[in-house]
């Protein structure tokens, strides 16, 4: 299970409303700050930023190298990518192929809820809901280096991936596609959702 956070990218503008920024105008391109994953059903969340960029990279593409699926929620447009692309900037091959199950996709597809939001979706499932924070200063003050807001960042970055596991056991039925769970329990039971309650 996977979350990634990333900086803005930080752009010259004439002005705030429909503004078309071409690329000479960028001075700093969107980067990983830090990434929190779990392996499913263990108990440690284990957490990365860019203190430490290539131990980061490289501690993420051993772990893709080794996940048979990677849980994510809208990863498939947006965390998988950047990861990918952060990959091939640091000189990195492809890691082995592995299955994508991203969540969004599948609230989108399955369900109509008001909102396709993590933190709503969530709650209204009765599960917990993401760490507050202050909003888009927190990504403003890590980028800035404060280490308290580091701090908070973490704490908000590990608690997204220990709710979408608690999401993924809601969903898991749901997912169209899902890996065969009797491909790799070496068991006679539901493709989906691992059951061997069968009839």
């Amino acid at each position: 299970l996977l979350d990634v956070e990333t900086s803005p990218n930080t752009v010259f503008t004439w002005g705030l409303f429909k503004q078309t920024i071409s690329i000479d105008k960028i001075i700093d391109s969107s980067e990983v700050l830090c990434i929190a994953y779990k392996w499913l059903g263990e108990k440690d969340t284990f957490y990365l930023s860019k203190h430490n960029k290539k131990f980061m990279l490289r501690s993420i593409h051993k772990m893709l190298e080794e996940a048979d699926a990677v849980v994510t929620y809208n990863g498939n447009s947006f965390d998988l990518p950047v990861l990918n692309k952060e990959l091939l900037l640091e000189g990195f091959t492809p890691p082995a192929p592995y299955k994508s199950i991203d969540l969004c996709k599948v609230v989108q597809k399955r369900f109509r809820f008001p909102s396709s939001k993590l933190e709503y979706v969530c709650g209204a499932l009765g599960l917990e809901t993401k760490v507050k924070h202050e909003g888009f200063k927190l990504w403003v003050q890590c980028m800035a280096g404060d280490e308290a807001a580091w701090k908070r960042m973490q704490r908000y970055n590990r608690q997204d991936v220990r709710i979408l596991e608690q999401l993924y056991q809601k969903l898991k039925p749901w997912v169209p596609s899902h890996p065969n769970h009797g491909t790799f329990d070496d068991l006679t039971c539901c493709p989906n959702c691992g059951s061997t309650k069968l009839q």
